[in-house]
């Protein structure tokens, strides 16, 4: 099992409505920064975009609302949803109690092929030379497809979901700051996974996805 089998940032199947179309093209346009925080989201121009009526992309609005990406006001249409330090915050402290959850449970089916899997991707994340030209997707499709070993598919949603809500605000910061490495920031967990220790592989989740709060945190607080 990996991250593409399941929901998150690879869906395994292609857009089967209108809506979903919609739906998936503004996501991908929040997550990668091309609808900003706080900007109006025009239906008539975005149905143009994808060829569709406004029907669908009203749609899409409301399933993104609930998700928290975008805010619908009555009367003064749809804007990119804002976050502030404090949300910030909550959203990196549940992803870290819902992906050291993830591990734990993944524990049983990381064999020798899953590790290796990883390890790959990992490699992948430290080339300089830009064959993971966009950092923070592959960075989050690690994390995601490390979770999809836990076989629940609730779960998996609720990490994807939280991956989106920052993902905009992470990219400004790896932009500014890239880590010079993955691996380093990942081999003790690597290390855990071999060892089984799935109350280790736990802690090791928690605390690698909390570490990087205080720098995101300061510079969006710079840029504010």
């Amino acid at each position: 099992m990996n991250a593409h089998s399941g929901p998150g940032l690879y869906p395994s199947t292609q857009p089967v409505t209108a809506e979903d179309e919609a739906y998936r093209h503004i996501h991908a346009a929040i997550r990668l920064g091309r609808y900003r925080q706080g900007e109006r989201l025009v239906p008539d121009v975005i149905a143009g975009e994808i060829g569709t009526s406004r029907m669908p992309v009203r749609e899409a609005f409301r399933r993104l609302a609930t998700e928290g990406l975008v805010t619908i006001r009555p009367n003064r249409g749809v804007t990119v949803s804002g976050m502030n330090m404090d949300d910030v915050q909550e959203i990196f402290e549940m992803r870290a109690v819902l992906e050291g959850l993830a591990v734990r449970l993944a524990m049983p089916r990381i064999t020798p092929a899953a590790i290796a899997q990883l390890e790959a991707m990992l490699d992948s994340l430290d080339d300089r030379d830009g064959v993971q030209p966009d950092w923070t997707a592959a960075h989050r499709a690690f994390h995601e497809t490390l979770c999809a070993f836990s076989g629940r598919p609730r779960l998996l949603r609720q990490i994807a979901s939280l991956h989106s809500l920052v993902e905009s605000p992470m990219r400004l910061w790896v932009l500014a700051d890239r880590p010079t490495t993955a691996r380093a920031h990942h081999q003790e967990l690597l290390d855990a996974l071999r060892g089984g220790d799935a109350a280790r592989c736990e802690t090791i989740v928690r605390d690698h996805v909390l570490v990087t709060v205080p720098d995101v945190v300061k510079y969006l607080q710079a840029g504010a």
